[in-house]
């Protein structure tokens, strides 16, 4: 490869290797448990795929899910990248849904759309914010550890939640609000007829953006350095004049307010309501979309489609093989990801020391 320097040969190899060597596992896995139950691996991948990339309503399914698992794995991955480890997704993702369903509500229904839909995803960026701000605060001044107060923060949202459904806001007999009345995003299939009966929407758009806006701050300002350094070394950076509080508060406040993001998909180009539930294992699942996107923006964004892609596909081969098989998969590709990383630092090492100089 004449013409790249090393360093950056080295970087790509430790980005992509990880994912390669985790799909390969997840293939093998796959063939072995189909075989199993007595189909044809062949069959059942090509049946997956048409279920999903084959045709236009099952890839609008795919870009459905993976907007949603994009935010809670760009979530993940700004904790992680500042050492913290959030898994209240499924709260934050739950709180900015909500907000955004009582933004709409609350909004004239002749409210322009202009105005309506940056008011609704306000909404929803804040409710997620102020819901990854309490175990930062709680972590930086109070040293209470992150894992425990995010998930303990998730049954307190999520119990809040329902009871304010369940009390005050529902459609009789129902578990979700009235529709909204404004601030409603497009589907898909309203301007593209392929497209048409699948839940993918213009929140797509949206996520992409905020994915964006993410690599940008991570990587191009003094802020996003700041989170890195901490993460990689907090005594350190404390050394060096940054303050490791301040930036913890900083780091789960984003990473809640990204969670909350997804909660428009639902909310607003979906169902146009907010229904208890919604977020339920989108939280979790996005721990898995940040650790196989090796943390960055566009490594989640190609993650979340790869695990959309096998949620939706888990329906379509449910004739032939268990939809648990999925499940399955998805711990393979995790477990693959997890012994990949260390196993190709270690060849790489290996690699350089026996490179002659």
């Amino acid at each position: 490869m004449i013409g790249i320097p090393a360093t950056l040969r080295t970087r790509a190899a430790e980005a992509l290797l990880p994912p390669l060597v985790a799909l390969l596992v997840a293939l093998v896995v796959g063939d072995i448990l189909i075989l199993s139950v007595g189909q044809s691996p062949a069959g059942v991948w090509a049946l997956l795929l048409r279920g999903t990339w084959g045709n236009a309503y099952g890839f609008g399914q795919v870009l459905y899910k993976a907007t949603t698992l994009t935010c809670t794995g760009l979530c993940v991955a700004v904790g992680l990248r500042a050492g913290l480890f959030n898994i209240g997704g499924e709260g934050q993702l739950a709180a900015g849904g909500f907000a955004a369903a009582l933004a709409g509500l609350a909004l004239p229904s002749g409210t322009p759309a202009a105005l309506a839909i940056p008011v609704c995803v306000a909404a929803a960026l804040a409710a997620g914010a102020v819901t990854g701000w309490v175990p930062g605060v709680l972590r930086a001044r109070f040293g209470a550890h992150e894992v425990i107060t995010t998930i303990m923060l998730n049954f307190v949202v999520l119990a809040l939640l329902n009871w304010a459904i369940a009390t005050n806001l529902r459609v009789p007999e129902t578990l979700h609000t009235h529709e909204i009345h404004a601030g409603t995003l497009a589907r898909l299939g309203d301007r593209v007829p392929a497209f048409h009966g699948s839940a993918a929407n213009f929140s797509l758009i949206i996520v992409l953006i905020a994915a964006a806006a993410t690599w940008w701050y991570l990587f191009r300002t003094r802020g996003g350095y700041d989170l890195r350094a901490v993460g990689l070394q907090p005594d350190a950076a404390e050394y060096g004049g940054v303050s490791v509080g301040r930036v913890w508060i900083r780091a789960m406040t984003l990473s809640g307010a990204l969670a909350g993001l997804g909660g428009i998909n639902f909310v607003l180009g979906y169902k146009r309501y907010y229904e208890d539930g919604f977020a339920t294992g989108a939280g979790f699942l996005g721990i898995a979309v940040a650790l196989v996107g090796r943390n960055t923006p566009l490594g989640i964004v190609l993650a979340s489609i790869f695990f959309a892609t096998l949620s939706q596909g888990g329906l379509a081969i449910n004739a032939l093989v268990p939809k648990t098989m999925v499940d399955v998969l998805q711990g393979a590709v995790i477990i693959a990801v997890a012994a990949s990383v260390p196993e190709v630092r270690r060849l790489l090492r290996l690699r350089k020391r026996s490179a002659p100089t």
